[in-house]
């Protein structure tokens, strides 16, 4: 774990009000692997740059056994975080990674890429998030990329009171996260909340924001959102953060904040394109053979 034992101790003096909870709606994708869509395309234009989050959890393999075999992406990236069991992940790029409990990935679809995620294991515990961020239309026919960060590579710093946050992305208290991105600037924490604690996030007023609760229920600004649900932050004038408090157990959470790219959003399956010129062309380099050439 890369722990770091000094962050600088931010408050928030005006904490953004729930506008929305979300409740996810069970579905399947890849080989039958069963998931809770959390943010849904309906979302997309309230939460740009954000485009979907996917939260997987089962004891059972059966849930999970298929896995994602080779399927195509472009024009957005993919953010997987293992939270346990472990998955392997091959591309069209050549790359070769393990995701283990506590590791990311970040993988720039770009012009296209294809790849798949496979479970490594036959029984016990899988349990994750997949969030998709948008890029923006100058990058969307840029080179694939993939990065793959293992557990001891995520920042994590503790506060007053035992709250932990592990740094995804962008900068929290300092901390600068396992990944920055320009443009979209995500913020991407990992907050686990003793019972009776609170934790405040600034972020900026123009970004889009949400928060999901995976574990116990938190208050924000008067607000109960209990165990798998999102609530939706409203871009209230004058609110320069969010502020959680754990309700009465333990609670553990993402705080999730990109800046819009203010731009249309055409989406085909695993295809998120500005036109549907560019969703056609797509399609047809793919049955071409020619989307991650």
């Amino acid at each position: 774990m890369n722990t770091t034992s000094t962050p600088t101790v931010l408050s928030v003096a005006t904490s953004r009000r729930v506008e929305r909870l979300v409740q996810g709606q069970p579905t399947s994708d890849g080989d039958g692997v069963k998931l809770t869509r959390v943010l849904t395309q309906p979302l997309q234009r309230r939460l740009d740059p954000f485009l979907m989050l996917d939260a997987f959890g089962s004891d059972s393999a059966s849930d999970y056994i298929g896995g994602f075999p080779s399927h195509p992406h472009r024009g957005f990236e993919t953010v997987t975080v293992m939270l346990e069991g472990r998955m392997r992940h091959q591309d069209s790029v050549g790359n070769v990674g393990l995701l283990e409990p506590g590791s990311v990935q970040w993988m720039t679809a770009g012009r296209g890429i294809i790849h798949s995620e496979m479970p490594e294991q036959e029984e016990g515990r899988m349990a994750g998030f997949q969030l998709w961020v948008n890029l923006p239309a100058k990058d969307k026919m840029s080179p694939p990329m993939y990065r793959d960060v293992p557990p001891a590579d995520v920042p994590v710093f503790t506060l007053d009171g035992g709250v932990t946050v592990r740094v995804i992305a962008g900068v929290s208290h300092g901390v600068t996260g396992a990944v920055t991105r320009p443009t979209t600037e995500p913020l991407y924490l990992d907050v686990a909340l003793p019972a009776g604690t609170s934790f405040a996030q600034p972020i900026p007023a123009g970004h889009n924001a949400f928060v999901y609760v995976y574990g116990g229920a938190v208050e924000i600004e008067g607000t109960r959102v209990d165990r798998e649900r999102m609530a939706i932050l409203a871009n209230d004038p004058g609110a320069d953060g969010v502020r959680v408090t754990a309700q009465g157990a333990d609670a553990k959470l993402l705080v999730i904040a990109g800046q819009p790219l203010h731009e249309p959003i055409v989406q085909y399956g695993p295809f998120v394109m500005n036109t549907p010129a560019e969703i056609h062309q797509a399609m047809a380099d793919f049955q071409r053979g020619t989307l991650a050439a």
